[in-house]
């Protein structure tokens, strides 16, 4: 984990509550689709914990969801600001125990580190399959960058405004797979849970430090306590609890 200053290259709005935002520096140590950063903004007691959508050696980008006063403050910065940033935080996903079938599963704002995943299949070879889970289509995040990868995944949307009306769920019953990668809200990580026959999951918790010290996001496994900012965010399927 480093302390880095990175400057705001791009924060657009991209749905009617969710923004992209792209941040230059120091980035090279981020190693595993799955891993988040941790953001301070003035004024807040509190990081905010982000999933990365996509990195390089010199930038970051995040999509991130409007739902309070911290991430409204985010959306009104402007290009050439500054952020306080740790990185890379939790372990992220280990995309070599991924098959030749694997489905990644995500809803909402659970999508962005199903790109990172999405990218190191690709460069294996291998183009997994994609089932994503929106409340309506006007929440539907950019599609463009997964079929630039020749991926087109398939849309469930709670109100049936876009594609299969229900969940990412019902999505999934549609599609043949034998290992999953998942992100999003934990009822839906639950009810994947009990659709796939293995994988990983990535848990959202509330974080005070994101970095393990202060012990506020620990949850029991099957193994013992883990801290879902160090230990996760990515858990397996044979050791959750629920």
């Amino acid at each position: 984990m480093d302390r880095q200053i990175l400057t705001i290259e791009e924060n657009t709005q991209v749905t009617r509550d969710t923004w992209f935002m792209k941040l230059s520096g120091n980035c090279s140590g981020i190693s595993a689709p799955g891993q988040f950063i941790n953001i301070r903004l003035d004024g807040f007691f509190l990081r905010r914990p982000i999933s990365i959508y996509d990195h390089g050696e010199t930038w970051v980008s995040i999509l991130y969801k409007l739902l309070g006063r911290g991430t409204k403050s985010m959306s009104q910065m402007t290009p050439g600001q500054t952020l306080d940033v740790l990185l890379p935080l939790g372990n992220g996903f280990d995309v070599s125990l991924c098959t030749e079938n694997t489905l990644l599963a995500a809803g909402g704002i659970g999508m962005p580190p199903m790109y990172g995943i999405a990218k190191e299949l690709k460069e294996k070879g291998i183009t997994p399959q994609l089932a994503l889970g929106f409340n309506t289509k006007e929440d539907i995040l950019p599609l463009q960058p997964f079929e630039d990868l020749g991926i087109h995944p398939v849309i469930a949307t709670a109100d049936g405004s876009f594609g299969i009306k229900g969940f990412v769920t019902d999505a999934m019953k549609t599609m043949n797979y034998d290992y999953v990668c998942t992100c999003g809200p934990e009822p839906m990580l639950k009810a994947v849970y009990e659709q796939m026959p293995d994988g990983q999951l990535s848990f959202e918790e509330r974080m005070g430090c994101g970095f393990g010290a202060c012990m506020g996001c620990s949850c029991k496994t099957k193994y013992g306590s883990k801290r879902i900012c160090t230990d996760g965010p990515i858990l397996m399927k044979d050791e959750v609890i629920w």
